[in-house]
């Protein structure tokens, strides 16, 4: 499902759509005028969806050193992980006004309606898992995808390590990642791709497993396009539910 509208005869974008879509339930509640806060988390937690390689080597998802941002409603917690961290404070009216135009705002929109849409119970699992919980996640993957799917051809669009390995074990794999850091080297036997290959890596594949995170990159709609497309991580909960998209994250919290 591809998100967009036509508003009295004009088409709106996908960001619009989600905007709109979240203002209507935020004056449904009444919480326009409610605080909200959003700080980034330590950088040993902002390594989740990136992860390391054996060796204790960093490698991320994107071009830059990104972290956890977390946004916190009424005790509710909602992450987004983003390359633009950073603290913000205001209403959910303000939060609404942003105009989106970069990550950080994103980032801030993204985890801000995560904790709200978990405030109201409109969706769960908004908190990364951690530790050993990675390894389970991993191992539920690769379960997931034999009994759902056989033995796809799976490119796998977001560089995780501990998911990158297990699917590589099982499954015909390509990896493509964000970060110029990773792309070149060889992760269990798989080169890792540059975004520019990612167009044919799906081609090629039977489905997309590609990070959540895309949705504050500004990239998603790149990837929900004419292929079966799994989402993995916290930071698309919201997005998700809203737009149907299936999504993968059975050990956060």
């Amino acid at each position: 499902m591809i998100l967009n509208a036509r508003i009295n005869g004009k088409s709106m974008g996908f960001y619009d759509c989600i905007k709109r879509r979240f203002a209507a339930m935020v004056s449904n509640y009444g919480f326009e005028s409610e605080p909200i806060s959003v700080f980034p988390l330590k950088s040993s937690l902002g390594r989740v969806e990136g992860g390391r390689a054996a060796g204790g080597q960093n490698l991320q998802c994107y071009n830059g050193r990104g972290d956890i941002i977390e946004a916190t409603f009424q005790g509710a917690g909602g992450q987004a992980f983003t390359d633009m961290p950073g603290r913000y404070s205001g209403c959910l009216h303000d939060v609404l006004s942003l105009n989106l135009s970069n990550s950080f705002e994103r980032a801030v929109f993204v985890a801000s309606m995560n904790a709200v849409m978990r405030h109201i119970g409109y969706v769960s699992n908004t908190i990364h898992c951690t530790g050993k919980e990675q390894e389970a996640c991993a191992e539920e993957l690769c379960e997931f995808m034999q009994k759902c799917y056989g033995r796809p051809r799976i490119a796998l669009i977001g560089f995780q390590p501990t998911m990158a390995a297990g699917l590589a074990g099982l499954f015909q794999l390509q990896i493509v990642d964000f970060d110029i850091e990773n792309i070149g080297k060889e992760a269990f036997g798989v080169a890792i791709l540059g975004p520019e290959k990612a167009d044919d890596a799906i081609r090629c594949s039977d489905l997309a497993f590609v990070t959540g995170s895309t949705v504050v990159d500004g990239t998603i709609e790149r990837f929900i396009r004419g292929k079966s497309v799994i989402f993995y991580g916290v930071t698309i909960a919201s997005v998700a539910e809203m737009c149907g998209y299936a999504r993968f994250c059975p050990c956060s919290h």
